[in-house]
């Protein structure tokens, strides 16, 4: 028996027992041609499993939720030219539910509220319609270009909180993604030759070009074996970017070269059919020696990026290589020599050449906002990297010297989006942790800066991620919410982006979709910080998975006190009394006016997890 997180599609006929009635014979030869005709064809383009059949209904898998909802609209739209002429008593006409959710996999069958979710939203679609589930909302929105309508929470039968639904508006943008229909054998050889077709391009490309000389150069490297990887491969090309040496030899530059690094995982992040590992994990081979295909091993990644960078002057030298590591070839290789000035065209011209050697098929619009710069003056961004520099050292003086350094940034380039969303955060710093002589107007410059951050970028998705902060701070979380999704929705694999959603998703009363998004945040991020695991632990609690957030929290090394009164409650959730009442001696040791009723007067708008969360504690021993 296995126990995962994955998108599950489930479906059926509408009033099938009718159908069958009226004519029984020709409803199943029907339902098996579509199912001959469309759907197993479909299912094999997009990845699909049937997990079992049910008469008029189904149950499937994707790995992908981008590729489970593309495949139901394909379905459903091909239906309706399927149906055109067939008497309308006749017409066969599905439903179709789709939903991201823990689920319990026996092979042939598939358990769990994940399941349940997913048929309770296709009950909720209209005959030929699609719902689907918040987590699948927010994983598709801005990613495909469809239309979605906001249904609200709706009961439903066996899940004891509400859901939160959305329907798929099949109009002309749902049937601009509709593709040929092909057999599968064909479907599996057509995305073969274009790889195939690529790879002779870029060959040619490199014989004749100067990056031959880099690429015949390159030595080889021991491949990486995909059996002793730390997590699954990817269902799309996946990259880890390792920092840029400082060739320079100029320590007052580090700061600089870091941020280039950062950049780059920035920018790729922010393609959907990329999977990019956050700076967090590959800043942990920063000044070590590398294998790469450890580095893919540990990371669980096809492809590592390297480079070396070095200024001298007004002259900068960028050193670049790509390397597959399950092949252990170098796929690219370049030199760049140019001149500072043209050091954000240089990064943008990077970011292209990995998209064309991974051969991603980018849309315009994705790729327009994606590199897009936050300023295209040198001298602010040097002050920005300068302050972020100071900014995650997190305290007192460096938050100030932050606040001195991003001034510098707006004064050189006013409308310069990532430094007032970062201005923003320092103010929010200094109004949380009393980091300023005077903090009475700290809220108020912060929301100040977090609003020009958006009017001067709102496709920036720090902007959306800083005033979403801001917005939690004041007590507005469901504009933080709003906030948040529209950041996600702009950049969809930051870590730190979907953990800093992780409280509020469960003072709002979703703590399925928290866990989910947590365990997205650590796979993109695996060498995370301990706070990550603190955030999943308390969203698995929550959620009614108590073993998992007893062993998840377990985890910790010198975890903070207020892991201990977390981990307390889970624990009498699983029966183990007399831990939890050993862990609440533990955390009052440090915090003993703490009481049930300062539990209580938490501003959580779902006000049933406080109540449980207060009664596990008292029960685990905390005073009333």
């Amino acid at each position: 028996m296995e126990r995962r997180l994955t998108t599950i599609l489930a479906a059926d006929v509408v009033g099938y027992s009718r159908l069958m009635e009226v004519d029984e014979a020709g409803t199943l030869s029907a339902l098996k041609e579509n199912r001959r005709q469309l759907i197993e064809p479909k299912a094999a383009q997009y990845n699909g499993r049937t997990v079992k059949l049910m008469g008029d209904g189904a149950l499937m898998e994707f790995a992908s939720v981008i590729d489970a909802v593309t495949f139901a609209v394909e379905v459903q739209q091909a239906m309706k030219a399927r149906n055109a002429d067939v008497p309308e008593a006749r017409r066969i006409i599905f439903r179709i539910g789709i939903n991201i959710g823990d689920i319990i996999d026996e092979g042939d069958d598939m358990y769990g509220d994940g399941v349940n979710v997913a048929a309770r939203m296709e009950g909720l679609a209209e005959p030929g319609g699609i719902c689907i589930s918040r987590p699948v909302h927010t994983q598709v929105v801005g990613k495909l270009d469809l239309r979605f309508q906001d249904m609200g929470e709706r009961e439903v039968k066996n899940i004891a909180k509400s859901v939160r639904v959305y329907r798929v508006v099949l109009d002309e943008k749902a049937s601009a993604l509709v593709t040929p229909l092909v057999a599968p054998a064909a479907t599996r050889a057509a995305r073969r030759w274009p790889r195939i077709a690529f790879g002779l391009v870029v060959a040619l490309a490199f014989v004749t070009g100067g990056a031959y000389f880099w690429f015949a150069r390159a030595p080889e490297v021991p491949p990486a074996d995909v059996a002793r990887m730390a997590y699954p491969l990817p269902d799309k090309p996946s990259i880890a970017v390792l920092p840029f040496a400082n060739i320079g030899g100029d320590p007052d530059q580090e700061y600089l070269v870091d941020g280039i690094t950062n950049d780059l995982i920035t920018d790729l992040s922010k393609f959907n059919d990329l999977f990019v590992i956050a700076a967090n994990s590959t800043f942990t081979y920063k000044g070590k020696p590398v294998k790469v295909q450890e580095v893919s091993e540990n990371l669980g990644v096809q492809y590592v990026l390297e480079g070396s960078v070095q200024w001298v002057g007004d002259a900068l030298r960028i050193n670049v290589q790509l390397i597959d590591a399950l092949s252990g070839h170098h796929i690219w290789a370049e030199r760049y020599d140019r001149k500072a000035a043209d050091f954000f065209e240089l990064q943008n011209e990077i970011i292209k050449t990995i998209l064309g050697s991974l051969q991603l098929q980018v849309k315009v619009a994705e790729s327009e906002r994606a590199l897009k710069h936050s300023t295209e003056n040198l001298s602010a961004y040097d002050y920005f990297q300068r302050c972020l520099a100071h900014y995650r050292n997190f305290n007192k003086e460096d938050n100030a010297k932050a606040k001195a350094l991003q001034e510098k940034a707006i004064e050189l380039d006013p409308s310069y989006a990532r430094a007032h969303a970062n201005l923003a955060l320092v103010h929010r710093n200094n109004w949380r942790y009393d980091w300023a002589n005077d903090t009475s107007q700290s809220m108020e410059m912060a929301m100040a800066h977090a609003r020009m951050a958006m009017d001067s970028d709102p496709d920036d998705y720090w902007s959306s991620w800083t005033i979403g902060q801001i917005y939690l701070e004041t007590g507005e979380p469901e504009k933080a919410l709003a906030a948040y999704e529209r950041a996600v929705a702009l950049n969809p694999h930051d870590p730190t982006l979907l953990m800093t959603m992780i409280e509020l998703l469960v003072s709002l009363g979703d703590a399925e979709q928290a866990v989910a998004q947590a365990q997205t945040a650590i796979r993109y991020n695996p060498r995370h910080p301990g706070w990550y695991l603190w955030n999943l632990g308390w969203a698995q609690y929550f959620a009614g998975q108590h073993e998992e957030a007893v062993a998840t929290l377990k985890k910790m090394t010198d975890p903070p006190n207020g892991v201990r009164r977390t981990l307390a409650a889970a624990l009498v959730q699983v029966g183990r009394l007399e831990e939890a009442r050993a862990m609440i001696r533990e955390y009052m040791k440090n915090e003993p006016e703490q009481t049930v009723a300062d539990v209580r007067k938490l501003p959580y708008k779902h006000r049933a997890y406080i109540d449980k969360w207060a009664e596990d504690l008292r029960k685990a021993g905390l005073p009333e």
